[in-house]
């Protein structure tokens, strides 16, 4: 089977590339950088939001993390919405996904904490709420993603009759 060569930076890389083969680790570089940035620089942005967040909210560790429940739940809607403009409506610049969709939703959500928070609540002898916080984030996540998406189908959908 040949090798396919990108013959400019936006093409995908050959999926197949051996990152052993100096000449093929190269191949899989060159175009990288700018989008390893708009990752970095997006998440930067994402996660300085969120600890805002939780300065403006503060949760004590043994009561249900409204604040990170909130910023998981607000995030999931937000990746709905977004990502049916950037594939329905919007020919977004290549850049447009990492940066925001994987660098500032990712910096912004917080499932490392959730977790976090869960044990805390364990931890404090609140296992119930521990639990009940599990359950409700992930539905309520999900239930976010579809909402966003659904309702920004449903006016991109309007918005062209």
């Amino acid at each position: 089977m040949g090798e396919t060569q990108p013959s400019t930076l936006n093409e995908p890389t050959d999926p197949d590339v051996d990152l052993h083969a100096p000449a093929q680790r190269r191949e899989l570089r060159r175009g990288q950088w700018s989008i390893i940035a708009a990752v970095a620089v997006g998440g930067a942005i994402g996660a300085c939001a969120r600890y805002g967040a939780a300065q403006l909210w503060p949760t004590p560790g043994d009561v249900f993390p409204w604040t990170t429940f909130w910023v998981n739940v607000v995030g999931c809607g937000v990746i709905g919405v977004f990502m049916v403009i950037i594939t329905d409506v919007w020919a977004a610049h290549r850049l447009v996904r990492p940066f925001f969709g994987t660098g500032v939703l990712g910096g912004f959500t917080t499932f490392s904490t959730y977790v976090v928070d869960i044990q805390r609540l364990v931890d404090h002898g609140r296992p119930s709420t521990g639990l009940y916080y599990l359950a409700a984030t992930v539905l309520s996540a999900l239930a976010a993603v579809w909402t966003g998406a659904h309702l920004t189908r449903q006016v991109t959908k309007w918005r062209q009759s």
